[in-house]
């Protein structure tokens, strides 16, 4: 079953998507199996990192804007190769066991739609399987 998400991302943030995709495994029915969460856009990606803590989040972004850095060398006619490079990162997808009709996640672990190039209207999917 395949479910696709809009989602607005007015700035570079780590957009939490957890209640989406959520969402979609009540949905499916599913009592057991895989949650795929893709995002089909070159700039932007798709993590599993800490939701407790929004500084986590700061300092994520803090440091793949260190890591890749807008250059006058990049020939990439858009301006927005630093965006791809962190995409390319971080990824473009993530998967996820459901057990007992439940996302298994840890504690403190959050889906997140990773804008790297704003302002942007976004989709993903996610697939149970």
């Amino acid at each position: 079953m395949l479910f696709e998400f809009n989602l607005e991302a007015p700035k570079q943030s780590f957009y939490n998507i957890t209640p989406q995709v959520r969402e979609a495994v009540a949905k499916s029915a599913a009592a057991e199996g895989i949650a795929v969460v893709y995002c089909p856009h070159t700039t932007a990606g798709i993590t599993i990192n800490e939701n407790a803590d929004p500084d986590v989040v700061h300092d994520l972004l803090f440091a793949l804007d260190k890591t890749f850095p807008d250059r006058e060398e990049f020939r990439h006619a858009e301006g927005n190769s630093a965006a791809h490079l962190k995409a390319s990162c971080i990824g473009s997808s993530a998967t996820v066991i459901i057990e007992n009709g439940k996302l298994v996640l840890g504690t403190w672990q959050g889906i997140y739609f990773c804008e790297f190039d704003p302002p942007r209207k976004r989709k993903f999917y996610v697939k149970i399987v």
